[in-house]
């Protein structure tokens, strides 16, 4: 079986659209690009199955590249044969590869290693054949030197057989097969380890097999198991494992059959059991990561994808008490206007000159919209700001403060404000990131922004890679203002990279603002492949072609012209005529290059022009009485906003600094295995008090009422 083949197996995908898709692939293609305007060619694969081939292309080569090491290393001690490197060939995963590795792979001196030297390996094919009735007459023929007596040389005879059943592929298969099957969980709290280790303690004393560990589990285990918390035990049940071991291996009733046994249980116990222990707990890690990290990556998705308030003039506070609350007054377009400090708190308590300042700020700056930072006095900030009067209807909003304080120390930070301190930037990204949340999320590391779980303990080249699809799945989902964007944003279109990037914005900075799609073809190191990738997805609002703010790729613009010339009409004409629209017939325009499907994009389009798949966002009043959590009692029914969404059910702010859970039993009346499938991130949601537990704060709410 080919890769192709191989890759359509396991991703259920017809070989045609794997193959036309890797071709994509290799030629440069990025997966935005070839989802949106390569349907055609990849018979419509949406992104995560074009994601899926790409990922599998790459194990694909990972796996080829350990393969041709491992070819090498056996030929080269003159032992490769045509069966060995047939099934080399054959296998289609790395633990297949190194089963069949092992018995070839140089060793450090083993207890085998010495009893080979001592002359024992006779002696070990003569036990392993199981017809000899007398071992210790044959052991006799092999006392000598270190070797005194017969029971060191069945000793080391037995540690040869333990290696030659530890390095029958079979044989571990079938310990394998035991972990996968009949594997236990079993944490014990190491004493003393109590108190420093509560937050583990539902797993103080706990036993659960292991394939039925949900994933936060396993990684709730392993870290409590790193940090000297617990002592976690995973294995099957012993006697099982060598049960089966003996059926497969013994096959005699004399005296060699008795220490086939005796190396038996001797393989398994020193060799095997920790060996494929390891396996196994690499294998709960990698799987309990896989969903942690498909977790992160929708929580990811819907925070980039949040509700923009939009182009408008915002006031942002960074809340505090000591060093008072951080104001910043920003324009349209996200640009810094004002800067300065109010006192509203104890210990200064100025509400009066504070009062003055704020309600000045937004007369003269014609602030429409303000921005608080959910952190330390943010409801105390949002009460003091409420019980103002001012010129003019303002929404006000809590935003998530999680990344502002890694954004304002940051590199990108100070290249974008070099003359003012944190505080200043943080307040700034507090209140960009509800203008715009995609364009101020994409300067922070995804790690930073609050909502994942165990992000530390998961695979990191994992999670990056899958992070990063995520941000550009979001930013060429809804386009790029190519005259407003910051480099850090256009880093992450389609085509482009940091370097391209920065050249764009060096061109806008030496040239103006583009007037035209094919004046990105002037910039530097923008190649011919670099402008097919990224051009539908960099929008020119204000064109002289309406096109150009369009969804609709340069490459189709002839397509769209020939349409309006048939209708009598411009181009400029045509978009959003949905009546001129709905009476033109696609068949038409139906040519070898362009198929039905990408047709039907354009007519999608043309209705509704770079539209913002973003719904506008929206104020939630929290329960004004609630300032800590001893005024939150059972029995409350109170308005909350989902903070982040796990596999174990979904964290809910609910207004003040202690965040509720809902249980996944608790968010509707149905059964379900996956809170994602109810709940979205920042879903505006109505809750009702279960427990509060004020010592571990903690407090437990439900949906379901």
């Amino acid at each position: 079986m080919n890769q192709i083949e191989q890759l359509s197996k396991e991703l259920n995908i017809p070989v045609k659209q794997v193959s036309k898709t890797i071709q994509l692939l290799e030629e440069g293609g990025t997966v935005p690009f070839i989802s949106r305007y390569r349907k055609e060619q990849t018979g419509g694969l949406d992104e995560l199955q074009i994601l899926a081939i790409k990922n599998g292309l790459e194990k694909q080569k990972e796996l080829e590249k350990r393969k041709q090491t491992i070819l090498k290393a056996i030929d080269e001690q003159e032992l490769l044969t045509d069966e060995i490197r047939g099934l080399l060939e054959k296998s289609t995963s790395l633990t297949e590869l190194e089963d069949i590795y092992l018995p070839f792979k140089k060793k450090r001196k083993t207890k085998a290693s010495e009893a080979r030297e001592h002359g024992l390996e006779p002696l070990a094919k003569i036990i392993t054949a199981q017809r000899e009735e007398d071992v210790e007459r044959a052991a006799s023929r092999f006392v000598k030197g270190k070797i005194d007596s017969t029971e060191k040389a069945l000793e080391g005879a037995r540690y040869i057989v333990a290696e030659w059943i530890n390095e029958r592929v079979s044989v571990r298969n079938i310990v394998r097969k035991a972990f996968e099957k009949q594997g236990v969980a079993q944490a014990k709290v190491i004493k003393g380890k109590e108190e420093e280790g509560e937050k583990f303690k539902d797993y103080f004393d706990y036993s659960e097999p292991t394939h039925k560990l949900k994933s936060h589990r396993t990684l709730a285990l392993f870290r409590a198991e790193k940090e000297g918390i617990i002592r976690l035990k995973i294995e099957p049940e012993v006697e099982y494992v060598l049960e089966k071991l003996t059926e497969k291996l013994k096959y005699g009733y004399n005296e060699s059959s008795e220490q086939v046994e005796l190396a038996i249980n001797d393989a398994y116990k020193r060799l095997l059991k920790p060996s494929i222990e390891t396996e196994h707990r690499n294998a709960l890690k990698e799987v309990a990561d896989i969903q942690a990290i498909t977790v992160f990556s929708e929580n990811l998705k819907q925070l980039l994808l949040t509700s923009p308030v939009g182009q408008k003039r915002i006031l942002a506070l960074d809340p505090g008490f000591k060093s008072g609350c951080k104001v910043v007054c920003l324009n349209e377009n996200g640009e810094l206007i004002h800067n300065e400090n109010i006192f509203p708190h104890p210990p200064q308590k100025d509400t009066a000159m504070a009062s003055k300042k704020i309600v000045s700020m937004v007369e003269r700056y014609k602030i429409e919209v303000i921005a608080i930072g959910n952190g330390t006095a943010s409801r105390e900030t949002e009460y003091f700001i409420k019980r103002l009067k001012f010129d003019r209807k303002l929404q006000v909003f809590m935003v998530s403060e999680d990344g502002a304080s890694i954004y304002s120390a940051s590199k990108v930070a100070r290249e974008e404000f070099p003359h003012y301190d944190v505080t200043v930037r943080g307040a700034v990204s507090i209140g960009r990131r509800l203008m715009d949340p995609l364009a101020e999320l994409v300067k922070i590391d995804p790690k930073s922004v609050g909502v994942g779980q165990y992000q530390h303990d998961v695979n990191q080249t994992l999670l990056k890679n899958s992070l990063d699809d995520v941000v550009i799945s979001c930013v060429n989902k809804i386009g790029v203002n190519v005259n407003t964007a910051s480099k850090y944003l256009l880093q992450y279109v389609s085509g482009l990279g940091e370097t391209t990037a920065q050249n764009v914005v060096d061109y806008r900075k030496e040239n103006g603002d583009f007037s035209s799609r094919n004046q990105l073809k002037k910039v530097k190191r923008m190649g011919e492949k670099a402008y097919e990738q990224s051009a539908a997805f960099l929008r020119i609002s204000g064109a002289k072609n309406p096109l150009d703010n369009s969804a609709v790729h340069p490459e189709s613009y002839k397509v769209v012209e020939k349409m309006a010339k048939d209708l009598k009409v411009t181009v400029k004409e045509l978009i959003g005529n949905e009546e001129l629209i709905n009476s033109i017939q696609l068949t038409n325009y139906q040519d070898s290059n362009t198929g039905m499907a990408t047709l039907k994009d354009i007519v999608a389009e043309l209705k509704k022009p770079s539209q913002d798949p973003r719904e506008n966002a929206k104020m939630l009043e929290f329960e004004e009485s609630l300032r800590i959590i001893a005024d939150v009692k059972p029995g409350m029914e109170l308005n909350g906003i989902v903070t982040n969404v796990t596999n174990f059910g979904c964290f809910v702010d609910i207004g003040i600094k202690e965040i509720g859970l809902v249980h996944i039993s608790n968010i509707c009346d149905e059964y379900i295995s996956n809170p994602a499938d109810k709940v979205k991130l920042h879903q505006h949601v109505k809750v009702k008090v279960l427990e509060v537990d004020e010592v571990r704060k903690r407090i437990g709410l439900t949906m379901n009422f």
